[in-house]
């Protein structure tokens, strides 16, 4: 207590940034999906990071290196550190809401007939595989209700029999008991277009799935563009 005489010390001042976190906080609970800019978003996932400073600046610099939001959740942890401000706590913050989306739109997928939810499986190709810098070959296993047995990765480079063989994708079909296939793969370039060597592939691994009872559903390509569907566009 203060002596006879003596002012009483004044309390600290809030922090300059209490009052804008908190009118973000506000806006995030009652605004729904559409209540916070993509800057703003980040700007709420780095507080953890970062409990007092400003966000905003790191937020905006995190949007003009990798371009779009999910392309910024989806960047590999060690370019994300190269970019000045961002520490290990920021990032995996980050990473965590990458994952926290990735299971959400995983969920929406399994134990359901896919070719019933195929916005779904789309929205779950998408979120996983639209923003990888390398190209990713993934085989989705079905049952004869065309419910999820296995989402197989095959490996990471161009499609094509150097990568990924036929026979294989068909032999791995009987082993896990699947009576039909998605071959899905991604264009790091962003568009989904397909190439010859993906029509090629996937009518090859079409007839030897036909020769044991195995059919091949699609073949989706997943971009930043958007998507394709070889079965859509009557090639295969």
């Amino acid at each position: 207590m203060p002596q006879e005489g003596e002012k009483p010390a004044k309390s600290a001042p809030p922090h300059a940034g209490t009052g804008h976190r908190a009118r973000l906080r506000r806006r995030l609970l009652a605004g729904g999906a559409e209540a916070l800019a993509d800057y703003e978003v980040l700007e709420y996932l780095l507080f953890a990071g970062n409990p007092r400073g400003d966000t905003k600046p790191l937020a905006k610099a995190l949007l003009d290196r990798f371009g779009t939001l999910p392309a910024v959740l989806n960047a590999d942890p060690a370019a994300l550190t190269q970019v000045k401000g961002m520490g290990e706590t920021g990032t995996a913050m980050l990473k965590a809401a990458a994952l926290a989306a990735r299971r959400m739109a995983r969920s929406e997928v399994q134990g359901k007939p896919v070719l019933g939810s195929w916005q779904a499986l789309l929205d779950y190709l998408t979120i996983d595989m639209a923003h990888l810098t390398v190209e990713r070959v993934r085989v989705l296993y079905l049952d004869t209700r065309n419910r999820l047995i296995l989402d197989h990765h095959v490996g990471d480079g161009s499609i094509d029999e150097a990568a990924i063989h036929p026979r294989e994708v068909v032999k791995r079909a009987l082993e896990v008991g699947a009576s039909a296939l998605i071959l899905v793969h991604n264009h790091p370039s962003g568009n989904p277009e397909p190439s010859t060597a993906d029509i090629q592939i996937t009518r090859r691994i079409a007839e030897a799935g036909r020769l044991l009872g195995i059919v091949v559903h699609d073949h989706v390509i997943v971009g930043r563009e958007g998507h394709a569907s070889l079965r859509a566009k009557g090639l295969i």
